[in-house]
């Protein structure tokens, strides 16, 4: 299954989808804070969403997993 993973360290603000939800590539998944900005998550490929690994508020690091795709 593909994941998104961080591309940014800082703290999710919001997330916009939940299990079983549908995107698209390119679908913004999440909004987070970095350096003072508000950076969309997007997903890379087309998919369900099976788990979201994160929660608003929560500090999140470069690399690390947060939405899990089926």
């Amino acid at each position: 299954m593909p994941s998104i993973p961080f591309t940014v360290t800082g703290r999710v603000i919001e997330v916009l989808v939940k299990p079983g939800d549908a995107v698209a590539a390119g679908d913004a998944v999440m909004t987070i804070e970095s350096m003072k900005m508000e950076i969309p998550l997007e997903a890379e490929v087309a998919g369900t969403v099976a788990e979201v690994l994160v929660a608003a508020g929560q500090d999140i690091v470069e690399g690390q997993n947060a939405v899990v795709l089926e």
